[in-house]
């Protein structure tokens, strides 16, 4: 049976933890995360990263990342509304990543005073 993309999407929420914006800056002050950006160029395009992120769009997102990245450091995924980075998180939990955290929606970071660039 196929699965639609709503059903992946809410699987993958609830294997993929969520982290509060505050949290994640601790985590990125502290040099202990890495965030990633899952949205398409255009979106960042129009309006900014958070500040020191990666951009991979989550269609190159297994092929660039889960192959190469450091296993060591926390993985905090965004995209515009949760969704893509909760998939992505759920590939990099499938593929041996142990402490991948979902931050959600850009705009909950950017609104939380986060930096962006």
């Amino acid at each position: 049976m196929n699965q639609s993309m709503m059903e992946m999407v809410a699987e993958a929420k609830k294997i993929v933890p969520a982290i509060a914006p505050d949290k994640a800056a601790n985590l990125l002050d502290a040099g202990d995360a890495v965030a990633i950006d899952v949205r398409n160029d255009g979106e960042v395009a129009q309006s900014g990263k958070i500040a020191g992120a990666l951009h991979i769009p989550l269609d190159q997102f297994v092929n660039i990342y889960a192959s190469a990245a450091s296993k060591d450091k926390v993985i905090l995924l965004y995209c515009a509304s949760g969704a893509r980075s909760a998939l992505a998180g759920k590939l990099l939990l499938e593929n041996g990543y142990t402490d991948v955290h979902n931050l959600g929606a850009f705009s909950d970071w950017a609104n939380s005073g986060g930096p962006v660039e």
